[in-house]
């Protein structure tokens, strides 16, 4: 109890606190002179903005502002519905289920089942943006980010897709800030490195932190530790069934 009494009233943090605090009113009166909308906009939104340009607040306010015309114009209905992903849907190859032990949703991804189709980049953009979504409406309260395992087993040339992984990038990086914990990358194959060296100079410094690429001999020891085993999928040895993220 003394440890945590002291780490709640540490100085350094109350500080740092009020300083963002304050940033965080700046930026409102910033951004809502702007954009109007803005006023609906809760604080903890802004916050993540100001996390991603460690915070400036002016580069803050200008990334906000991009997302909200972005949000307007690509998603103008609000969210996306099924019918606008019918074949990202059709790939079955994305699952949302379970929480880590500190009660982040896990998305897992099964990327052989990817494959180029003739809705293009721009289904898959919705389709992520549908995921996203989604595993926001279900994280519990106090709670902003979630983990993500990219399953690659299987993979091969025919799922390679760089411009599908470039836009999935953009889309963390530029319009979901700091939500993503971690990506857990598994059964990388070799091949894979090849299109990993085209995206990687693409990767924000904060984003690639989050990127742990895990050996096959640690996997299920690596996961284990951020993620208890009734809430890992069955498929890398824990005890939840796959629940497609359309069903969830």
């Amino acid at each position: 109890m003394m440890m945590g009494s002291e780490k709640m009233n540490n100085p350094m943090e109350i500080e740092d606190k009020n300083i963002e605090k304050t940033k965080i009113s700046l930026m409102r009166i910033l951004v809502e002179k702007q954009d109007p909308s803005s006023k609906e906009v809760e604080d903890g939104t802004l916050r993540r903005f100001l996390r991603a340009r460690d915070l400036d607040v002016e580069k803050a306010s200008n990334m906000f502002l991009k997302y909200l015309n972005w949000k307007r114009n690509f998603v103008p209905n609000g969210s996306i519905s099924p019918s606008e992903i019918r074949h990202e849907i059709q790939q079955n190859k994305m699952f949302l289920q379970g929480w880590d032990k500190k009660g982040r949703p896990i998305a897992l991804l099964l990327a052989a089942r990817h494959f180029q189709h003739e809705g293009g980049v721009d289904e898959f953009k919705r389709f992520i943006v549908y995921l996203f979504d989604k595993i926001i409406t279900r994280m519990p309260p106090g709670q902003e980010k979630f983990i993500v395992i990219g399953d690659l087993k299987g993979w091969g040339y025919a799922n390679s897709d760089i411009r599908a992984y470039l836009a999935a990038l953009s889309l963390v990086q530029d319009y979901y800030p700091e939500r993503l914990e971690k990506l857990f990358v598994v059964h990388a194959p070799y091949i894979f490195m090849t299109a990993w060296k085209v995206v990687y100079p693409f990767i924000d410094p904060k984003t690639r932190k989050k990127i742990i690429f895990v050996d096959n001999k640690s996997l299920k020891s690596t996961l284990l530790e951020e993620i208890d085993e009734s809430q890992l999928p069955a498929t890398l040895g824990g005890k939840l069934e796959l629940v497609p993220i359309h069903n969830s």
